[in-house]
Formats: structure tokens, sequence, C-alpha cells
């Protein structure tokens, strides 16, 4: 059996789904009752269990083959990340209490940045679950292509989308939900020893540009990207509720100025199968 939090969003969902599609027996992770019930007609076992709550996520946890790991987004952190160190420390306790015989754990391009940025928390996490008894693979996924959604009523109602990732020409690493699932149902299956680090992007890298044509193609419209300017940036944040917007500023940074990258490099990284043109038709259908 394979124990998989954040089952109600994109990645977890298709880890689920790879796993039923092999018949592989899951468990789904959750801490609200009321969206169980798609996950339990699929056959899922249902555990109910915040992520910050050990107790229960040891009981979820137990007696599985292994257990996939997804923190929830935190966009606007405290200073010192006190957030995910919380949430870690429970998650730690829970794991070294059941023992699964394995773990994978969602992380990210640049977790490994010694550059201050928002992408730190998750440097932490692999950090603080190192030492785990268990293999522990962290699997350190590219820029989401699914972060287009936010792009798509613009594309289709002005054809100007705001760029945050510059130069417009610059490819940057990105990968499809659907292969991240692949991926992670595949090593939750596997087998390794120790701590592994598994580096995914998908099958090239993207422009701002090529996504702007992307939507173009698919509305049969003239669709363009037009750069945010940097200065306005902060401004911008704030006005949207964020409280300290310079983690996101300088995540942002780290991609444009190209220091937010694979361990291995683009040589070093899995790469996916999903093309971009197929990532923004589902967005878009």
């Amino acid at each position: 059996m394979y124990a998989i939090t954040g089952i109600t969003g994109q990645v977890g969902g298709a880890v689920a789904r790879n796993l039923l599609s092999v018949k592989c027996p899951v468990r789904a992770v959750l801490r609200d009752a009321g969206k169980a019930a798609p996950w339990a007609a699929r056959g899922c076992d249902v555990a109910l269990a915040a992520i910050d709550d050990a107790a229960a996520l040891t009981a979820a946890f137990r007696g599985a083959e292994g257990v996939f790991l997804l923190l929830p987004s935190s966009f606007d952190p405290e200073p010192g990340f006190p957030e995910v160190r919380r949430i870690v420390t429970a998650v730690k306790s829970a794991l070294t209490a059941a023992r699964p015989a394995k773990l994978v754990c969602l992380s990210t391009i640049g977790a490994q940045a010694a550059q201050p940025n928002l992408l730190n928390q998750l440097g932490i996490m692999e950090q603080m679950l190192a030492s785990l008894p268990m293999p522990v693979a962290f699997l350190r996924a590219a820029w989401f292509m699914e972060n287009a959604a936010w792009d798509v009523t613009l594309a289709r109602e002005t054809g100007v989308i705001p760029s945050f990732l510059q130069p417009l020409d610059k490819p940057v690493p990105m990968v499809a939900t659907a292969d991240i699932g692949r991926l992670a149902a595949a090593l939750l299956q596997g087998t390794w020893s120790g701590r592994r680090i598994v580096e995914l992007e998908g099958p090239r890298r993207v422009t701002p540009n090529e996504i702007a044509r992307g939507f173009s193609g698919i509305l049969g419209r003239p669709v363009r990207m037009e750069a945010v300017p940097r200065e306005t940036w902060g401004a911008l944040f704030t006005a949207q509720g964020m409280k300290d917007p310079i983690p996101r500023i300088q995540m942002l940074d780290g991609f444009n100025e190209g220091w937010i990258e694979f361990e291995a490099g683009e040589a070093g990284s899995t790469k996916g199968e999903t093309e971009l043109e197929t990532a923004l038709r589902d967005l878009v259908s």
C-alpha cells in the first residue's frame, strides 16, 4: 500500500492515478473528509490527517510500502520559514514512528541554492528529512507548466500576458505535473538505499515567448508576453496581499539570473515526455 499526501491536488492526484492504473493499493491521506469520496470510489483506503498532525500521520503512514510527501505551498512565509519547520518536524516524527519502507518527497529545482529565496523552504525539508532511517528520494521538479493556468483568461480576453520570467526569450526549465506523477509513482515502486536526488524537467526548456505562441495557436488569436518591470514587483505583490514579497522576488531573480538550476545541470536531469502545447491545451480546455 502506498500512502499519498496532497492527493486532492494536481501532483498528488497524478501520483495516485498512476499507481491505481497498475493495480497498486493506495491510501489517500487528506485532511478534509468531504473530499474523500472520489478516492474511496476508486478503491482507495482513506486516512484523515492534517499535514502537521504527527499522531494522525503516523497512523496514515503505518504499514505503507511507500509514502509520497507533498508539502502545502507557502508563497508568503514568515522570516526563517517557521511554518515549514513545524510541518516537517511533525512529518519526520510520524515517519520515524511508522517506518514505511520508503519515502518520495516532492522538492524543487534550486532546493540546493545557497542564495536566499522562496524555494529555501524545500531545501530545509530536504535537510530535515535526509537522516530518516528509510530510503528517501527527493524529486526536484522544474517550474510547473501548469503555472500558465494563471494566464489563460488574459490570453483569451486581452492577448497580453504579464511575465515575471525574463528575458522573454530565455529558456526556462519547466515540467508538466503529469510527468511528475509518472516519475513519482515509478520511484515509489522502485528500490534504492539511502538518500537519492532525482531532478526532473520537460523534454526541452521553454521561453515565455513560446508560451505566448502556444496560447496563440490554441486560441486562434494573437497573444504576446509583456515583461513586468522588475522595480514594480514589490508593490504589485504587496497589493495582492503579501506581507513580505522579497522571498518571491528573490526566487524569480534566481530563475531569471540562472542560479536557480538543477544541481546536475540540464545535462544531468531526467526528461519528461509532455510537451508544452499538450499542457497548454489541457489548461485551455
